[in-house]
């Protein structure tokens, strides 16, 4: 098992790393600021539009999917590290075009879409010209159970009729956004795990309406958000149906894997921003006449912090080698075991930070309480860590089951 990053790699490091800090972190606080600002936060601001641009023009576009005909062609484990710097940023994502829900979506057209689908959806997907959101947690039930889906897609001859009620639908708010892939039950009777389908649904389809935008720890996640979204009797062509009926549990299963990879090293570099943040603040605040990092066992917890964010990359490292050389189906244990691992470790670190930082540290005037409110809502988005540490206990315990 190496984790020497290859050639190609260390390119793309570098360059992202420059692009960053050359292009991103110079305007950052003054982008959030004046989104802060603004009456309606539902907007692109230009300075958006103008770094996808660059980065486009740059080749720093669609680096996460391996397939070579759609960008760089990186690997699950050499684009981990280059998740890993986006993650400093609330922003690089999109910009690089390797942003969430996107990423998945585009994945599951690249795997299961057809050649009208792709044409329709994925060609403005992976051209960053559309956003796209993924429609399947429902208010009603416990959606980290996915066959207690209560929303329906049932056939109608040419169509499919939708109907129910989701929430936590990313990108709702979003002005580019126009479609939704919509997850519900086709068939009632059908096995547990072949009940269900995923739908292109265009957002402007008669019968979607978005009916709030939800906060995530008080921030409203502008201008993406998280939308509770209605489906009241919404038809749309059987076509859209992704990869034929009943197929929509397999396509969220192989939906996941790689985007928690993703997820996980977008966390660290966020812990990492925040360590960085730290042992600055440690060094150049005194308190009692001694440095801050001198106080309170403050050495200890930054030695923690250092501890914590190696073993959690080597964790995500090692899954992400596991994806590329054996599969998804190989990695589930360590797929999960990070999904776990990751954002409890990104929370310590940047509570740590937070309150290094004193009052300054709850604020707006840094990145951290923002980065501490997307580290702790992925504790809960795709899946919740007790069904996470179910899975691993069941796949551990099934090493000693007599045969």
């Amino acid at each position: 098992m190496d984790f020497e990053h290859s050639a190609k790699a260390r390119e793309y490091i570098e360059r992202v790393r420059r692009f960053m800090a050359d292009e991103i972190e110079p305007m950052e606080s003054e982008y959030h600021r004046r989104m802060g600002e603004l009456d309606n936060p539902w907007v692109v601001l230009p300075e958006i539009e103008e770094l996808k641009a660059k980065a486009r023009e740059q080749g720093l576009w669609n680096m996460f999917l391996p397939e070579p005909e759609y960008g760089p062609g990186l690997s699950n484990l050499e684009y981990a590290p280059v998740a890993e710097l986006s993650g400093r940023s609330a922003i690089a994502p999109e910009i690089f075009n390797c942003n969430a829900p996107d990423t998945g979506n585009m994945e599951v057209l690249v795997k299961y879409g057809d050649e009208a689908q792709q044409e329709r959806w994925l060609k403005p997907l992976l051209a960053g010209e559309i956003r796209s959101g993924f429609a399947m947690t429902e208010p009603d039930v416990a959606s980290s159970d996915a066959t207690n889906m209560e929303a329906t897609c049932e056939l109608d001859g040419d169509e499919v009729v939708l109907n129910g009620r989701k929430w936590w639908t990313t990108n709702a708010g979003h002005p580019n956004c126009e479609v939704f892939i919509f997850m519900g039950v086709t068939d009632p009777e059908a096995g547990r795990h072949s009940r269900h389908s995923m739908v292109l649904v265009p957002v402007d389809a008669p019968g979607v309406r978005i009916e709030r935008m939800l906060t995530s720890m008080g921030h409203l996640d502008a201008p993406s958000g998280h939308g509770e979204v209605v489906f009241d009797q919404v038809r749309v062509p059987r076509e859209n149906i992704i990869a034929g009926p009943g197929r929509g549990f397999e396509i969220a299963q192989g939906r996941l894997g790689p985007g928690r990879i993703h997820h996980c090293m977008r966390l660290i570099g966020a812990a990492e921003m925040a360590l960085e943040r730290m042992c600055e603040r440690s060094l150049s605040r005194e308190a009692f006449g001694k440095p801050l990092a001198d106080l309170g066992g403050n050495r200890e917890r930054i030695a923690e912090a250092r501890v914590a964010i190696e073993q959690a990359r080597l964790l995500t490292l090692k899954a992400a080698w596991m994806i590329d050389e054996k599969g998804v189906k190989a990695a589930m244990s360590e797929i999960s075991q990070i999904k776990v691992v990751a954002p409890r470790v990104a929370l310590e670190v940047i509570d740590m930070a937070m309150q290094m930082h004193g009052g300054g540290g709850l604020s707006q005037d840094y990145p951290l309480a923002a980065a501490w409110a997307g580290a702790r809502s992925l504790r809960l988005a795709d899946g919740p860590d007790e069904v996470h540490r179910a899975l691993i206990a069941k796949m551990e315990l099934a090493r000693y089951k007599n045969p």
